[in-house]
């Protein structure tokens, strides 16, 4: 007899576990968050009687977090009981670096992803980035029924990023919760982050003398990074566009891997200016690079024709400017390309402007969701070519809605076939299944949120011209009154580009008088601008929350996002929406 049957508390549990792998409906009272990871589990194919790793997981060759761990983690091992306490450390990736001590099933993997084992308390923790508890038939594991853990996250002291994970596993513990091991979890990962700090403070300090030491004079154009701070001089401002601090940032997280005393990091084709690359060594390993740049010379010859953007791309914003420089960044390179962002932020219309002459194959999942897309090859007319040749390129707008087989097929597919000439649209909005998130996952690394139109008011000016209809013969263009441009700036947008575009063409076909347009003629809601309202429990604790955030971050924006994680036009976005609202539990934002 199993400690679990002894245990009536988790009877219950485990006999809604059993009935759950034997393909029988769960009974009453089975926490949602449980079955769901039980079935994420299965959609991965985790088998529960698991005896050891699917796969040996490969260690990452060098772990700064592994180094910073393994002192504190050292003092901390003799305090276990070794027979029946295991303390084991993690990487972001769920990887096991270093383990000590014994429980129950403690050494069937070296890999905590759901993906391989299911659920765990240290994917929980990642997942939720706060303390989490999983005690034995909660586990979909057989060998881990008599475990009950305990996982804290551990977060990088410069980014707010989870880094990692600390769990202590014992023998099950049916007792009222915290597990009796949370204590000690949370002192280690606290031990953990200290040394993190203390590290992180050092490395800073040798990336600001290779900076000082590199700008010797006050007009060498020198950068330094290391992926997360970036020291730059005034000279370096104006030769280093977007895309050369982009490509140095890739360089710097790299952490350059040659011994010698200097590397390339490859710059844009577009590139203004040339880069002599020094890496900076802190306690023999790389931990970031100092860039002394110079003006490119310039060749003599004909300048080449560029296109003037079209309608899609206008927008002087920084938030917009660089979501399409980084579009086309990406598009110029072998690969698929996801272009997300809130509905009518104009997604498919720059897809479109990137593949302007290319003649692509677009397919509508908000149309035709059952695409049947099998063996590389899409059922439907419409694209039926793309699979075969793959010669062109395909625009998949509304990716969120496509069905489960589909989103199936085109993963396998992307798998085979990594630089598929493929563009997709997705709007978030409910929570994706675990097969649209795979997807999502994949494209990850190639994507651009396109900002919402109430995060680049000041580009409303620019596209007026652009979305206007043009003039019947013999009648004025259309235009405003300052006072009506400050309507429409102010007015939040809810359907972004979208809703103003359809605005202007209803204003343009309807109207019958002559002038500028006026305050008085716009719709009541954009007339008469944001109400003013009393925030609701949940946006005070939300506001607490994102002040809270900033002050433990100095006023750093971007820290502070990361750490509550969300994006930073997020952040901005809800600082904004709070500012002058009736908020008498703090200070204005």
């Amino acid at each position: 007899m199993t400690t679990a049957e002894q245990s009536p508390a988790l009877a219950p549990l485990r006999q809604a576990r059993e009935r759950f792998l034997t393909g029988r409906p769960l009974p009453d009272g089975v926490p949602d968050d449980v079955v769901a990871a039980w079935r994420r589990a299965r959609f991965f194919g985790v088998p529960p009687d698991l005896d050891g790793p699917v796969r040996e997981s490969a260690q990452p060759a060098d772990s700064p977090l592994l180094e910073a761990a393994r002192p504190a983690l050292t003092r901390i091992a003799p305090a276990l009981d070794a027979g029946r306490t295991a303390l084991v450390l993690t990487d972001e990736r769920l990887r096991v670096l270093w383990s000590t001590g014994s429980a129950p099933g403690d050494d069937t993997c070296a890999d905590l992803s759901e993906r391989e084992v299911g659920h765990n308390s240290a994917a929980l923790a990642l997942r939720t980035r706060r303390r989490a508890e999983v005690h034995g038939p909660e586990h979909f594991l057989d060998v881990w029924q008599d475990v009950s853990a305990v996982s804290v996250p551990l977060f990088s002291p410069e980014t707010g990023q989870v880094l990692g994970t600390l769990t202590v596993a014992r023998a099950l513990w049916a007792g009222c919760r915290p597990h009796p091991g949370a204590a000690l979890a949370e002192a280690a990962a606290a031990a953990v982050e200290a040394e993190l700090r203390a590290r992180a403070r050092t490395a800073e300090r040798a990336l600001l003398d290779a900076y000082e030491r590199a700008a010797r004079g006050r007009e060498r154009a020198v950068i330094a990074l290391d992926g997360r701070n970036r020291l730059i001089s005034e000279a370096a401002a104006g030769l280093a566009s977007p895309q050369v601090l982009e490509a140095l940032e890739r360089g710097a997280r790299a952490r350059g891997r040659d011994t010698g005393e200097s590397y390339d990091v490859p710059l844009p084709e577009d590139a203004g200016c040339t880069a002599e690359i020094t890496p900076v060594r802190h306690e023999g390993r790389v931990i970031g690079l100092v860039a002394v740049l110079a003006p490119r010379p310039v060749e003599p010859g004909p300048e080449p024709s560029t296109p003037r953007p079209g309608g899609a791309l206008v927008g002087g914003s920084v938030a917009w400017r660089h979501a399409v420089a980084r579009a086309t960044e990406l598009f110029r390179t072998p690969g698929p390309v996801l272009v997300t962002g809130e509905r009518g932020t104009g997604k498919t219309a720059l897809a479109l402007e990137l593949l302007d002459g290319t003649d692509p194959l677009v397919v509508d999942a908000a149309e035709s969701p059952e695409l049947g897309l099998k063996d590389g090859e899409w059922e439907v007319a419409s694209a039926g070519e793309w699979g075969r040749t793959g010669d062109r390129p395909l625009l998949l707008r509304h990716a969120e809605r496509l069905s489960q087989p589909d989103v199936a097929a085109l993963n396998s597919l992307l798998e085979e076939q990594p630089d598929a000439r493929l563009i997709a649209t997705h709007t978030p909005g409910t929570s994706p299944g675990p097969c649209l998130q795979r997807l999502l996952d994949t494209l990850a690394a190639r994507s651009v949120t396109l900002p919402a139109l109430r995060e680049r008011p000041e580009d409303i000016r620019e596209l007026l011209p652009a979305l206007t209809p043009g003039p019947a013969p013999g009648s004025p263009p259309l235009t405003w009154t300052l006072d009506a441009l400050r309507a429409l700036e102010q007015h939040p947008w809810p359907g972004n580009v979208t809703e103003l575009a359809h605005l202007v063409r209803a204003l343009a076909g309807t109207r019958r008088v002559f002038g500028p347009v006026r305050r008085g003629e716009l719709p009541d809601p954009v007339r008469e601008g944001p109400a003013g309202r009393t925030l609701s429990p949940m946006e005070l604790a939300e506001r607490s929350a994102i002040l809270e955030a900033l002050r433990r971050h100095g006023g750093n924006k971007a820290r502070a996002a990361t750490a509550l994680g969300i994006g930073r036009a997020t952040l901005y976005r809800k600082l904004r929406e709070y500012q002058g609202r009736d908020a008498p539990n703090g200070p204005r934002p």
